[in-house]
């Protein structure tokens, strides 16, 4: 692992930045408390927000940390299809007694002037989702101090991402709950990710960058195995999501272990863009009609999931999840940290106990 990076946390743990109000400062704290990478996620969030949250977070803890933004999106065309969509849910807004979203609330999620604070308040890493950042951001937060990180969902945007001057690359396999990072959003591709295995040993022979591996990882023995894969660290999002820390709903963190949810699909039904969750009756009714319009649709559905969460109504939220939901645990997240090392070590000893019999 590159030693910039190493420097930073002991262990191998990177806790995933989960949009949405999921990665709160007591979350990022406890888990950079432990010895892994807490983060922040900077998405949907203003930039006093994500300042204000950055101070509370250096008041809980001195180790480092890092702050997770979302690219700008391209214009998207074709507002009819959002209209229709608006339409399908007209339903949905008179059963939770609410109106439905601007579809026009804003496409840049306020990246300059969040670009801006972490520029003058630099912390440790800033990661990016939904595209690569130019070369001059990159550049800049280099010259800050800042070790940066680009999500990449094929060898491909890990080419883009090294090209651009990033430190490393995340490289997100499809079993990966909440958003696929994808720098283009075509809907033709919908389906096709790449397993995260398939996708470390793709990304490690086509650049040279550190990898941080992302993607159904639950257990320590699975961050063995993305570790010799050729990962530098792993990245755990839904494993965290169980937490006492964890900003989750509450009927989002029971949902991951209900037997009522059984699966998880991608699907475009709560966003317009490809982002697995767990199989409800919203994203069963709505899914196949979803058009490919993020944030659009984000925006449209917004009032809906909130009202649906205040209902207490797990079948009308987006219960983001990755594919090992099933194995979460109600730990306290330093806690949860410390058991993944110790299982860890133990995959390593028994891999190297295996070698040794040869």
């Amino acid at each position: 692992m590159s030693s910039a990076l190493t420097d930073l946390f002991p262990h191998p743990i990177v806790q995933a930045p989960m949009a949405g109000g999921v990665s709160v400062p007591q979350l990022a704290a406890a888990v950079s408390e432990a010895g892994g990478l807490g983060f922040l996620a900077a998405g949907y969030k203003t930039a006093d927000g994500m300042y204000q949250e950055i101070k509370q977070l250096r008041g809980l803890t001195s180790r480092p940390f890092g702050v997770n933004l979302f690219m700008p999106q391209p214009e998207y065309a074709e507002s009819g299809a959002v209209e229709v969509y608006a339409h399908q849910l007209a339903g949905e807004a008179a059963w939770y007694e609410t109106e439905l979203g601007d579809p026009d609330s804003g496409r840049d999620d306020g990246y300059d002037a969040k670009l801006a604070v972490l520029l003058d308040n630099p912390v440790a890493v800033v990661s990016f989702h939904f595209g690569v950042p130019s070369r001059d951001v990159l550049d800049s937060l280099r010259r800050a101090g800042t070790f940066t990180l680009v999500t990449a969902t094929t060898a491909e945007e890990a080419l883009a991402v090294e090209r651009a001057g990033a430190d490393a690359v995340i490289a997100q396999g499809v079993e990966a709950g909440g958003h696929q990072g994808t720098h283009r959003d075509i809907p033709e591709n919908d389906g096709s990710g790449i397993g995260l295995l398939s996708l470390i040993a793709q990304i490690r022979e086509a650049v040279s960058i550190p990898v941080v591996a992302a993607g159904g990882v639950m257990r320590g023995s699975q961050i063995a195995a993305v570790l010799a894969a050729g990962a530098s660290a792993a990245q755990l999002g839904t494993a965290f999501l169980a937490t006492p820390e964890s900003g989750a709903n509450a009927r989002h963190k029971q949902a991951l272990t209900n037997p009522l949810f059984a699966r998880t699909e991608l699907t475009r039904a709560f966003s317009g863009r490809p982002a697995r969750g767990l199989v409800n009756r919203f994203l069963r009714e709505h899914g196949p009609y979803a058009p490919a319009a993020y944030p659009e649709i984000h925006h449209l559905t917004s009032p809906l999931r909130k009202a649906a969460a205040k209902a207490g109504d797990a079948q009308g939220m987006a219960l983001w999840a990755g594919q090992g939901h099933r194995m979460a645990r109600e730990l306290p997240a330093g806690e949860l940290v410390e058991v993944l090392v110790g299982e860890l070590d133990a995959a390593r000893t028994a891999l190297s106990a295996k070698g040794d019999l040869r």
